[in-house]
């Protein structure tokens, strides 16, 4: 429906923990998990490659760039059998951890967790490293702080990612392949900041 070259276009000065290198993360891990548990590939392809094609826009309006991402996907794949580019806007449209209706279809669930794993391990580690310095952010808070402080704060360091979003990851998979992968991710990223906070505190 859409190749790799096509879709590149959509994410040109895409900041780094959302650029292209996501997408095609996501889609190695959504192919991983449609083949594990069924699924239209095709459709799954182009869901991955173009799910993330709203966040530009959303940077700039605030609006939910999976909503976004799925009305721009429709656009881009007229033409193609209407079944499958509404199974790539549903699986769009429901790939957002904070937002969004829940997904339902099996392509749905692949993309979903594809982009949650993303976000996990030591690759979620960096994105959140690499979305905190872009926004001049601090390294880091005590965890408690983080936690009471919650989500929206201006001072959204790794630390509050971790403890508000990504702590959760783990808990809302929707299929058994990303329950496992999730599993050792999560448990990588609870060592990863309990470590950087010992060694903040000077008892590392």
């Amino acid at each position: 429906m859409i190749t790799i070259d096509e879709a590149r276009q959509y994410y040109q000065g895409h900041e780094s923990s959302h650029d292209f290198d996501h997408v095609l993360r996501v889609l190695a891990l959504a192919e991983r998990i449609a083949r594990a548990e069924g699924g239209d590939l095709e459709v799954v392809r182009a869901a991955a490659l173009l799910h993330d094609i709203g966040r530009a826009q959303e940077e700039v309006t605030g609006e939910d760039h999976a909503a976004v991402g799925a009305a721009r996907a429709r656009e881009i794949l007229a033409g193609h059998p209407p079944e499958k580019v509404e199974a790539v806007v549903a699986a769009i449209a429901s790939h957002r951890f904070r937002s969004g209706p829940p997904p339902e279809t099996p392509e749905a669930r692949a993309l979903f967790d594809a982009d949650k794993l993303d976000a996990l391990g030591a690759v979620g580690v960096a994105r959140a490293f690499a979305r905190a310095g872009a926004r001049r952010r601090r390294l880091w808070v005590p965890s408690d702080i983080a936690a009471a402080q919650g989500d929206g704060t201006p001072e959204h360091t790794p630390v509050h990612e971790f403890v508000v979003k990504l702590s959760q990851l783990r808990d809302v998979m929707t299929t058994a392949t990303g329950r496992a992968l999730a599993e050792e991710r999560h448990a990588f990223m609870v060592e990863f900041f309990a470590r950087m906070d010992a060694e903040v505190r000077g008892e590392r």
